[in-house]
């Protein structure tokens, strides 16, 4: 198994757009292991994640349809998508 070298660029694939991005243009909301929901700025918090473009079409249609409750297999709170909306407006 060939190992990653830090050179190498991570890319994520957005949940409502699905285009590869990288890591680092993306936002990360993660469940945690005690079953509660934050947006991750860092990208390494423990936990299941979920990323989504920075863009308000991405987060509309997120919102629209649920796709990030269909990654997590449960519904987000209401509060996790105005967090997701507040962090795309301050970009």
């Amino acid at each position: 198994m060939k190992k990653q070298s830090s050179k190498q660029t991570q890319m994520r694939r957005c949940v409502s757009c699905r285009e590869s991005k990288h890591k680092s243009e993306l936002l990360r909301v993660v469940r945690t292991l005690e079953g509660n929901f934050i947006l991750d700025f860092t990208g390494k918090a423990n936990g299941r994640g979920a990323y989504i473009c920075k863009n308000e079409n991405c987060a509309a249609e997120n919102l629209k349809r649920r796709k990030m409750d269909k990654s997590f297999k449960t519904a987000l709170p209401a509060e996790i998508y105005d967090k997701i909306f507040e962090a795309v407006a301050e970009k």
